[in-house]
């Protein structure tokens, strides 16, 4: 017997993105203060819109609309992970710390992917 999914949270999709934000969120906790309007806002922005541009997407009823926003998380997904690499190049996260936190966003980016492949079947009806 599949879940009914009723609300954005009970996607895959949402929730792997969403460990990434918690998990953004605590490492860019130890980045340098001078990057607290630079490097750290960028990347947490970028991580946020991942699950609510998923969010919104969800709920949206036309098939237009729900892409144009799973579009975008996809975007923001790429856009942390440049983000990501460019914390690991200045040295404020580890070369294990980048290589943990990259297969969980490789993950939620895939996921991603797999949503719009999905959303593109209902594009006719």
């Amino acid at each position: 017997m599949s879940t009914q999914i009723r609300h954005f949270t009970h996607l895959d999709t949402w929730q792997k993105n969403h460990d990434l934000v918690l998990k953004i969120y605590r490492l860019t906790k130890k980045f340098p203060n001078d990057e607290l309007f630079g490097l750290v806002s960028q990347i947490r922005r970028a991580v946020c819109s991942i699950t609510g541009n998923i969010a919104e997407g969800y709920g949206r009823y036309h098939y237009n609309d729900k892409m144009r926003f799973y579009v975008m998380a996809r975007g923001s997904s790429s856009e942390v992970q440049n983000y990501l690499i460019i914390a690991k190049d200045l040295g404020y996260i580890t070369d294990d710390e980048f290589n943990q936190i990259k297969v969980i966003s490789f993950e939620g980016y895939k996921l991603i992917c797999g949503l719009i492949q999905s959303t593109e079947k209902f594009r006719d009806f």
